[in-house]
């Protein structure tokens, strides 16, 4: 942001809220409240429309849990609407707790107010603790705790949430640890205007929305193709749909690299070549460090070497004119 007679203002980031979320536990790790202004949202579209009229600077959203696979509404609204750039991506270990207000027991649970990420990852703990017990959705698990601690009339006898948010909204908790894989971890994504692209690390992540097109035998393998004969590979890619008719669709992608590298270029411009629409959502360091294993001739030497090769052909000959 442009600095004001010399001072510069604070960064604003908004957050899937309300306090208490994994997604600020995510945005901690980034920033602190001491250095910026945090600024929770209703829901993930809200967040990353503020980003996209000014509102704020940054916005902090899930994108994918290891155990329920991609936040369709993250790819979804990421892929339309104006540009926008992922710069940073965050992991979370992800743990639930179950609460209630003060003298409610275990036994009295009906029914549970959580996310439905949350509530897909603890099902078989609460089919096997709590059998009957039904869900009732909330915009987050924060969200749910929040509206158990403040009103009477929530609608649900217990929450499904963090422990940070049991504490901070003053339940008590009836069981914690639940979730039925113990090894979760949710990814989160630092979403910015277009402007900012961070310099390569080695250990890059590129993130895209493909379209193919329509009605054409081997479209996908022909998209795939343009990944694997340059060694780039697939982190993830997770199919959409479009919405404007039956059997159309995206494909959300995650690839090893970075657009500065040669083999990553020449991947898009591949992909522009056989693909309606590409749109390119950021390169940006993972959150994991992990380097790629590159394949023998996908070296930006390599590519330099044999652009420069054929450059070498053609040197010094002269065009061949229709009369000669």
């Amino acid at each position: 942001m442009p600095a004001v007679d010399g001072v510069r203002p604070r960064a604003r980031y908004a957050y899937l809220g309300p306090e208490g979320t994994f997604s600020e536990v995510a945005l901690r790790q980034v920033v602190t409240g001491e250095d910026a202004d945090l600024v929770p949202c209703t829901d993930v579209v809200t967040a990353l429309d503020r980003v996209r009229s000014g509102e704020v600077d940054f916005a902090v959203v899930p994108i994918e849990n290891s155990v329920e696979g991609g936040v369709n509404v993250t790819m979804d609204t990421l892929a339309t609407g104006a540009p926008l750039r992922i710069v940073a991506e965050m992991l979370v270990p992800v743990a639930f707790t179950l609460s209630a207000r003060a003298g409610t027991t275990l036994e009295q649970v009906r029914r549970i107010g959580t996310h439905p990420h949350a509530w897909a990852q603890c099902r078989r703990w609460v089919a096997a603790h709590l059998p009957g017990a039904v869900h009732v959705p909330a915009t987050s698990t924060a969200a749910a705790a929040a509206l158990l601690a403040e009103r009477p009339d929530a609608g649900f006898d217990a929450a499904l949430s963090s422990a940070v948010s049991v504490e901070k909204y003053g339940l008590t908790p009836l069981a914690e640890g639940i979730n039925d894989n113990p090894h979760a971890v949710t990814r989160f994504i630092l979403v910015a205007a277009p402007g900012y692209l961070p310099p390569p690390t080695g250990a890059d992540k590129t993130t895209l929305m493909v379209h193919l097109p329509d009605n054409e035998a081997g479209a996908l393998l022909s998209m795939l193709e343009q990944f694997a004969t340059r060694g780039v590979n697939l982190s993830r890619i997770e199919s959409r749909p479009i919405g404007d008719s039956l059997g159309r669709y995206s494909f959300s992608i995650d690839a090893e690299g970075h657009v500065a590298e040669e083999r990553v270029q020449a991947t898009l411009i591949g992909l522009h070549r056989v693909c309606p629409t590409v749109r390119f959502l950021g390169s940006y360091p993972r959150a994991d460090g992990q380097r790629p294993q590159m394949r023998p001739g996908t070296h930006d030497a390599d590519f330099r070497a044999a652009r420069d090769w054929v450059a070498g052909l053609l040197d010094g000959l002269a065009p061949t004119g229709a009369g000669d």
